[in-house]
C-alpha cells in the first residue's frame, strides 16, 4: 500500500478503512483471518434494564477518582454490586477499575439511573470503609475552590481528607449504618461484616471514562495495627436503636451534638467581658452565641493583662459550640495553636475539640478528622490543613492573622486558608471572624466592601494597653546621633536593652536566619555568587567555607566575578552572628536563639536576650520588657507588592510580646521614617491596611483585583494562552477586561526568593519558564478562572502541550508581584 493510499484510507469512515483491508486476491478462502481484521460489531446492551434486574437501590455510584489528572476532573458512573451496596455510601472511599488500572476514589452520589449506553458498567471493586470520608459540603467547597483557582477537585480533596487509618476505620465503621438502612430509611438490619482490603479479580468490560489517560497511584494508606482499646458497649445496639448519623447525607444537617451542646466551664470568664474592651464587640459575641452569621475582621490589643487574642478566639469557639453550633478555628503555626488549645481547654471540656494539625502524628490526626466527620466534636482547631475540617451543623469560621504566609497552601491549588473560610462562610450561611494584631489589605477590602464590619479598640484603649515604641530614624534621632542611620545596632536601641533588662528578658527581632546569609565583594560591592549555579553564598559559621545557598558548592578560593577581588564583607547578618555580637556585648546576660530549625515556644521572666527570627519569637512569662527591631530596613526592601504589610505584620506581631507602657514596655524600631513606621509608632495597622487598599485600587494590583499566572515552557504558556483567548465560552466583554502582562522569561532573582515557597515538585517553575500574568477585577473572576481551568483540560485531553510538563496556574499567588 502507498503513502498516498494510506492517508486516504486514515482519512475515510471506519467502515470503509476496515473494508479496505481485505484485500480480495489475498484473503479469500481464508475467514478466520477475515475475522481477525474485521472484530465483528459488539452487541447491544440495555444498561437501564441490568441496573433494574439487580435489585440494589440507586445501584449507581457516582464517583470521584483520586487522579488529578485534568481531563478526567468530573464524576464517573459505576454499578454498585448488591454484596456492597450497604457499605456504599455517599463519601466513602472505594477502589475502582479505571483505564485498566485500579484507582481510589470517593463516591460523591448514589443513582438510579446513569447517561452511560454505550457498554456495561464497571462495577465498584471494593468499598475500603464505611467511614463516609467526604461531606457534602466538602464535594462543593472542592468544586468551588476547583472553580476558583482553576484546578482540579481532586488536588482540593488530597488536601481536605488525611491518609486513612485503616484502624480506626474497622473502630468505626460497625457503628454506622448502611446505605439502605440510613438513606434509604429502610428498616434492614445493619452490617457489621469488615470490608474485604483485598483486591477482586479483574473484568473484561471496559470502563466508560476516555482512554489514554496515565495511571495515578491509589492514595496514600497508612496501616497501623488494631487498637488495643475494647470496641464500644453500643455496637450490640446499633441495628436496633434510632439511626443518630441520619444526618450524615445531608449538607447543614443538625449533628447529634446539637442535642447536648457541650457545657461551659462554669470558671471560664464570661464572653461579654473578654469583648467589653471592644466597639462593636459586645454585639458580635451576642450574634455569634444567637447563630447569627454574623462576619467581623478584628485588630486585637496587644499585652492585655486580662485578655490575650487566644483568649478572644477560644471565647468566640466557645459561644458557638455552646449554642449548638460547630466551629473552625485555624492559626499559621504550631506556637500559635499551643495557644490557642490551652486557652480553649479552659472553657469546654476536653473531649469537645480536636486538634488537627501537620505536627500531629496519623493516627491522632485522622482520629480527629472521623471524630469531627461523625460529629462527636463541635470544635476543630488546627492549623491550615483545618480549615476543610468536615464540622456538622457549621455555625462560625475563625482565621488569625491571615496575613501569614504560612496559611497558603503550597501545592495545588495554592489557595488561602482565609478564601476557603470565606468560600465555606458564604456557601453554608455561618458566621465568620478575621483577626490579628495587624490587618491585612484583603481583610481591609471585605470592611471596605461590607461584607464584615471592624471590630477594633478605642485609640485611648489602645495607647494603654500598646507598649512604648521610638525610632532611631527620626530626625530627632538622628540629629542626636547621625551615626545611627549606619550602625545596625544605634546607641538609643543598646542603651534601651541595657535598661530593660534589669527588669526583664529583652526581644531581638532580625530578619534572616543562619550566620552570614549573604555577602559581598568589599572593593566593588557585588552580591558573592556561586560559580556554578549563580546562588547566593553565605557563610555558617564564624570558621567555616562560604557555601552556595542553593546547590551546596563550596567557594573555596572565592573571587569576585565582576572585579576579582578576593575579599568580602557581609551585607547582611544572620540570627547565629547576632547572638555572638549580643554575648560579647552583654558577658553576663544569657543569649537565647529561636529560629531556623531550633524554634522556642516560651522563656521564663527572667533577665535574657532572645534573638529571633519573625514568626519564631517565643512568648515570655509576663512579657518581654523590651524589644528590638533590627533589620526593618531590609525587610522593607524585600522584593515583593506586599513587602511593607509584611514588614509592619511582623513587627506588631513582635512589639505585641511587650509589656504594655504603663510597665515600662518599650521597643525600638530601625526603620527609615515612611508610612509603615507611622503605622506601626501609633499602632495603627487598619489605617495603613486601608492606605494600601486604596492605593492598589487605583494601580490596578490586587487585593483590589485578582490575578492569575501562568507559567512553563515559553511555547507552552503561548499555546495556552492562545487556545484560552480563542474559547468561544469567553464573553467578548469579559476579554476585552483583561489585562494581560506577558509571557517574560523569570530571572535569578525569582527563584531565589521564592525558593522556600515551591514545593510541588510537578508543577514547580524551573530555570528557563516563562510567565504570563492576567489581572481581572471580582465581577468577571469567576468566568475567567472557569474558564482557565477549562481550558487546561482541554489542552491535556486533546496533548497539545508542547513540553513534557503542563504549565502551572496560580490565582492570587503571594509570590507573583
Amino acid at each position: 500500500m502507498t503513502q498516498s493510499s494510506s492517508e486516504s484510507n486514515s482519512s475515510a469512515p471506519l467502515g470503509a478503512q476496515q473494508e479496505s483491508l481485505q484485500q480480495l486476491d489475498l484473503l479469500q478462502g481464508f475467514p478466520a483471518l477475515r475475522d481477525a481484521l474485521i472484530p465483528a460489531a459488539p452487541e447491544p446492551v440495555n444498561v437501564a434494564a441490568e441496573l433494574e434486574a439487580s435489585g440494589v437501590p440507586n445501584p449507581v455510584a457516582r464517583v470521584r477518582v483520586d487522579s488529578t489528572l485534568p481531563q478526567v476532573d468530573r464524576t464517573f458512573d459505576y454499578r454498585v454490586p448488591a454484596e456492597l451496596s450497604e457499605d456504599a455510601v455517599p463519601g466513602a472511599r472505594v477502589r475502582v477499575l479505571f483505564n485498566g488500572h485500579e484507582l481510589t476514589g470517593y463516591i460523591e452520589e448514589r443513582a438510579a439511573t446513569t447517561d452511560w449506553t454505550r457498554t456495561s458498567l464497571l462495577p465498584i471493586k471494593s468499598v475500603l470503609s464505611r467511614v463516609p470520608s467526604v461531606a457534602p459540603e466538602i464535594f462543593a467547597l472542592a468544586e468551588a475552590l476547583a472553580d476558583r483557582y482553576a484546578s482540579t477537585v481532586a488536588n482540593v480533596l488530597r488536601l481536605a481528607v488525611p491518609p486513612r487509618i485503616a484502624a480506626l476505620d474497622k473502630k468505626y465503621a460497625p457503628l454506622l449504618p448502611g446505605y439502605e438502612s440510613d438513606y434509604l430509611g429502610d428498616s434492614a438490619p445493619v452490617s457489621t461484616s469488615n470490608t474485604p482490603e483485598s483486591t477482586p479479580e479483574n473484568v473484561s468490560e471496559s470502563t466508560p471514562a476516555s482512554a489514554g489517560e496515565k495511571p495515578q497511584e491509589n492514595a496514600p494508606e497508612i496501616a497501623e495495627p488494631e487498637c488495643a482499646e475494647s470496641e464500644p458497649d453500643a455496637v450490640s445496639a446499633a441495628s436496633s436503636a434510632a439511626d443518630p448519623y441520619a444526618w450524615l447525607a445531608t449538607p447543614g444537617a443538625l449533628a447529634p451534638f446539637v442535642l447536648d451542646p457541650p457545657a461551659l466551664n462554669p470558671d471560664a470568664p464570661d464572653a461579654a467581658s473578654v469583648f467589653s474592651d471592644y466597639e462593636n464587640g459586645a454585639e458580635f459575641i451576642e450574634d455569634v452565641a444567637a447563630g447569627a452569621a454574623t462576619r467581623a475582621v478584628m485588630t486585637v490589643l496587644p499585652g492585655h493583662l486580662e485578655h490575650t487574642w487566644a483568649d478572644v478566639l477560644a471565647t468566640t469557639l466557645a459561644a458557638a459550640a455552646a449554642s449548638g453550633r460547630g466551629a473552625i478555628a485555624v492559626v499559621p503555626t504550631a506556637k500559635n495553636l499551643d495557644l490557642l488549645e490551652a486557652a480553649l481547654a479552659e472553657r469546654l471540656p476536653a473531649d469537645s475539640f480536636v486538634r488537627l494539625s501537620s505536627d500531629s502524628t496519623p493516627h491522632t490526626r485522622y482520629h480527629g478528622f472521623v471524630k469531627a466527620r461523625l460529629g462527636q466534636v463541635p470544635v476543630v482547631i488546627g492549623t491550615r490543613a483545618a480549615a476543610y475540617a468536615p464540622v456538622a451543623n457549621l455555625g462560625l469560621v475563625v482565621c488569625w492573622d491571615d496575613g501569614d504566609s504560612s496559611l497558603v497552601e503550597q501545592r495545588a491549588p495554592y489557595c488561602h486558608a482565609r478564601d476557603v473560610l470565606l468560600l465555606r462562610a458564604s456557601a453554608e450561611g455561618t458566621a465568620a471572624l478575621f483577626a490579628g494584631f495587624s490587618m491585612s489589605s484583603e481583610a481591609a477590602r471585605l470592611v471596605r466592601t461590607r461584607w464584615a464590619s471592624h471590630v477594633r479598640a478605642p485609640r485611648a484603649l489602645v495607647r494603654d494597653y500598646s507598649p512604648r515604641i521610638f525610632s532611631t530614624g527620626s530626625e530627632f534621632e538622628l540629629a542626636r546621633d547621625p551615626l545611627a542611620a549606619m550602625a545596625r545596632i544605634p546607641h538609643l536601641a543598646f542603651e534601651h536593652a541595657r535598661r530593660a533588662l534589669a527588669r526583664g528578658p529583652v526581644l531581638v527581632q532580625v530578619a534572616r536566619s543562619g550566620y552570614i546569609p549573604s555577602f559581598s565583594c568589599e572593593r566593588c560591592r557585588m552580591p558573592a555568587r556561586c560559580g556554578e549555579c549563580s546562588g547566593p553564598l553565605s557563610v555558617a559559621s564564624g570558621s567555616s567555607v562560604p557555601s552556595c545557598s542553593w546547590c551546596g558548592h563550596l567557594a573555596q578560593q572565592w573571587r569576585c566575578s565582576e572585579c576579582g577581588f578576593t575579599h568580602w564583607r557581609y551585607s547582611a547578618a544572620g540570627a547565629t552572628r547576632t547572638a555572638e555580637e549580643l554575648g560579647r556585648a552583654f558577658p553576663n546576660v544569657p543569649v537565647i536563639s529561636s529560629a531556623g530549625d531550633h524554634v522556642r515556644a516560651s522563656v521564663g521572666p527572667e533577665p535574657a536576650l532572645v534573638v529571633a527570627t519573625p514568626g519564631a519569637e517565643p512568648v515570655a512569662f509576663g512579657g518581654y520588657a523590651a524589644a528590638l527591631l533590627l533589620d526593618a530596613d531590609k525587610m522593607l526592601r524585600f522584593d515583593s507588592l506586599r513587602a511593607p504589610e509584611a514588614a509592619l505584620r511582623r513587627w506588631l506581631n513582635a512589639a505585641a510580646l511587650v509589656r504594655p507602657a504603663a510597665l515600662e514596655g518599650t521597643v525600638v524600631t530601625t526603620a527609615s521614617p515612611s508610612p509603615v513606621e507611622q503605622a506601626l509608632v501609633r499602632w495603627d495597622p487598619a489605617w495603613f491596611a486601608r492606605q494600601e487598599l486604596e492605593e492598589r485600587a487605583q494601580t490596578g494590583l490586587p487585593p483590589a483585583v485578582r490575578t492569575a499566572a501562568v507559567t512553563g515552557a515559553e511555547a507552552d504558556v503561548r499555546a495556552f494562552m492562545e487556545e484560552f483567548l480563542g474559547s468561544s465560552a469567553l464573553p467578548e466583554r469579559v476579554r476585552e477586561q483583561l489585562r494581560i502582562v506577558g509571557p517574560v522569561p523569570l530571572d535569578q532573582g525569582y527563584f531565589a526568593w521564592s525558593e522556600s515557597l515551591e514545593e510541588d515538585s510537578e508543577e514547580a517553575p524551573v530555570q528557563g519558564d516563562w510567565r504570563t500574568l492576567m489581572f481581572f477585577s471580582y465581577g468577571i473572576a469567576q468566568q475567567v478562572t472557569r474558564e482557565l481551568r477549562a481550558t487546561r483540560a482541554t489542552i491535556a485531553a486533546l496533548k497539545k502541550n508542547v513540553g513534557e510538563r503542563p504549565v502551572q496556574i496560580r490565582c492570587d499567588g503571594l509570590d507573583v508581584l
